[in-house]
């Protein structure tokens, strides 16, 4: 049965999408693969059809997925140093892939050379200083996982395969965002490969580099580690509750009713699907300890008539696993953000609204096309945890970082279904604004954002600044090869 809660697109079995580029450029990429191979001491270049190939270019949606000339696998941070040098100096365009989650064609991928940070997978715990180092490659449940006999966590991804690096580097909401902030308002350094091929130790001494990392993507070379603030972590309560499509009225109300809680320990997403039968919903629901306090969520237990996995007294990880379940392989897929102020019953009959009309209108062009958004309820302090950072571009604002998530099989609805996300934000942009929601200025999470999304609708008045940070830390532009948002 598909989630309704997220997409957990299974990895992708079969061959990589084609479309190569020009014979010439080609052979000047495959010229810089193998001068690659030839500087290196503890990494590995991969060409086709080897197995390290194939897993080097892998990602969660095929549509995200490019065939690169080869790709490599640095094991140190002297490598990557070389690695850039070479792919600077040559002018050749590459990938950096952490999880490979991104929902953007490019952004982690490259018909030039590709780099994974499969080897850069740290775990260290320090319970002295209560930090916990991790390598971009790391999945964030199996963090979890290992984090458990410690007794403690970290601020990461809520849903199973998640990549720290992209996560963290674009900002990175959890469960336990309104109790400790985002990733980067928990992160205490970051070991950074400049464009230039040195590596720097980032901490907030360094100012402007430390306002640029965080939530300011791949713009400033490559991380290749993360050390985070630790927390004390006992079980938690929650799970996941579906609901019929006759019950999305009841499931819209206590949406809205759960609005007004300001308890840092509760969070909730609410998910809408669109399924023949009508809007179906369901609710991911949270609480930081054993047990909620009495009454919290039974307008959310008491109206489902389905199977549920909400459990007290389960281990975070435990928690982690009800998030999703996979989704068939080789699916195309993209997110599209929406940030909002409030989601009042007005405003979700309104995301409900569109779920069913280009539900409708895109499953008629093909039956397996998947079109759900999700709510994600926040407290209103939300962004009082951290100092100033490249995302969010005014911590005085408060709006929550909703998402639009589609799937589909076939690449011939590419625009299509581009096409529909962009309607459905300005729609309900509109929509929020009749709300009285103030979201004129309200930031799109990068993670979540479309690839062409302006990068004003994301870093607001942070953007002269991050642009000049850039000409800075990278005046040949050498981060400008590889994908994602480019200041």
């Amino acid at each position: 049965m598909r989630s309704l809660l997220f997409i957990s697109i299974s990895l992708v079995s079969g061959t990589l999408a084609s479309g190569f580029p020009d014979l010439s450029t080609r052979s000047q990429t495959l010229a810089a693969c193998h001068q690659i191979s030839s500087v290196i001491s503890a990494s590995q270049v991969f060409f086709p059809p080897s197995d390290g190939y194939i897993s080097d270019n892998k990602h969660a949606l095929v549509s995200s997925s490019e065939p690169s000339a080869c790709s490599v696998e640095p094991g140190s941070t002297q490598d990557v140093g070389r690695i850039l040098q070479i792919l600077g100096n040559s002018s050749t365009p590459f990938g950096v892939k952490s999880g490979g989650h991104t929902g953007n064609p490019g952004f982690s991928s490259t018909h030039g050379v590709q780099i994974s940070l499969a080897r850069f997978n740290t775990f260290k715990v320090n319970t002295k200083a209560k930090t916990v180092e991790l390598g971009p490659s790391l999945a964030w449940d199996d963090v979890y996982r290992r984090l458990a006999p410690y007794g403690v966590n970290v601020i990461g991804g809520r849903i199973p395969g998640i990549g720290v690096g992209g996560l963290t580097l674009g900002g990175g909401y959890s469960f336990q965002t309104s109790q400790y902030g985002l990733a980067i308002d928990n992160v205490v350094a970051f070991e950074l490969v400049l464009p230039n091929g040195t590596v720097a130790t980032v901490t907030e001494a360094n100012h402007d580099l430390w306002f640029a990392l965080r939530g300011g993507g791949n713009n400033f070379g490559i991380v290749t580690k993360f050390t985070f603030k630790s927390f004390p972590q006992g079980n938690v309560w929650g799970g996941a509750i579906q609901y019929t499509p006759g019950q999305l009225d009841a499931v819209k109300a206590a949406t809205a009713e759960f609005g007004k809680v300001t308890d840092t320990k509760a969070a909730l997403i609410t998910t809408f699907v669109y399924t023949p039968e009508g809007v179906s919903s369901a609710a991911l629901v949270f609480y930081n300890a054993p047990n909620p306090p009495s009454g919290m969520f039974d307008a959310f237990l008491n109206i489902s008539i389905l199977p549920n996995d909400v459990a007290a007294d389960r281990s975070f990880p435990d928690f982690i696993k009800a998030v999703s379940v996979a989704d068939p392989p080789g699916q195309r897929g993209s997110f599209c953000g929406f940030p909002v102020t409030n989601y009042s019953l007005e405003f979700l009959d309104a995301i409900a609204d569109q779920i069913s009309y280009w539900g409708k209108n895109l499953t008629a062009l093909d039956p397996n096309v998947f079109v759900a958004a999700d709510a994600e309820l926040l407290d209103r302090t939300v962004f009082s945890h951290g100092a100033p950072s490249a995302y969010p571009p005014d911590r005085s604002l408060v709006y929550f970082p909703s998402i639009l998530s589609f799937t589909w099989p076939n690449s011939t609805l590419d625009k299509t279904i581009f096409h529909a996300q962009r309607k459905i934000a300005n729609r309900l942009r509109v929509a929020a604004l009749k709300d009285g929601q103030d979201v004129k200025r309200a930031a799109v999470y990068p993670n979540y954002a479309l690839f062409d999304t302006p990068l004003e609708d994301m870093y607001g008045k942070n953007v002269p600044r991050l642009r000049r940070l850039k000409r800075a830390f990278d005046p040949k532009n050498v981060m400008g090869l590889t994908g994602g948002f480019k200041f």
